[in-house]
């Protein structure tokens, strides 16, 4: 449970732990696919841009609110996290599209077990416990094609209702 940050069960932390299920046969392979990075992580920033474009594309503003960086930094896109008041039902449409999203930390740190000793309650820090309701990471691998995000940003669109 220490190595992987404290949890038996996924995004339900018990304890404080740490992230270290890196054995040597792992590391050995990332060291191998670290020469890798710079250019992985140009296609997902380039991912990023052609999600944008697309959701621009099919008006989605007022449905969706897409990640931002902070004026002046770079964003890796490791994930590409989109927010949705109707989140659930729209993980379900992508779901029985064949599209696979992941939802990162449902319950916010504050509500997680390992941190029941600082004494916060339900309602203590609204904003977060509002965007473990909305978040959503959609997918944006660098190996991701063109017609694929199109068929992920088109999905969306049908959720909500747009047409071609």
């Amino acid at each position: 449970m220490l190595r992987v940050h404290g949890t038996r069960t996924k995004y339900s932390y018990e304890v404080i732990g740490m992230n270290s299920r890196l054995d040597a046969l792992q590391a050995a392979i990332l060291r191998v696919k670290l020469r890798h990075l710079d250019k992985w992580t140009k296609l997902r920033q380039a991912n990023a841009v052609r999600y944008a474009q697309l959701f621009q594309m099919w008006d989605l503003s007022e449905c969706l609110t897409l990640p931002t960086a902070p004026e002046g930094q770079i964003h890796a896109f490791n994930q590409f996290v989109i927010r949705s008041e109707k989140r659930d039902a729209l993980r379900q449409h992508l779901s029985n599209c064949g599209i696979p999203t992941e939802i990162y930390y449902p319950l916010p740190l504050h509500l997680q077990p390992a941190f029941t000793y600082l004494g916060y309650a339900k309602g203590d820090f609204p904003e977060s416990e509002q965007a473990s309701q909305q978040v959503l990471a959609l997918p944006i691998s660098p190996q991701m094609t063109d017609q694929q995000q199109i068929s992920v940003v088109e999905a969306i669109a049908e959720f909500y209702g747009r047409k071609k």
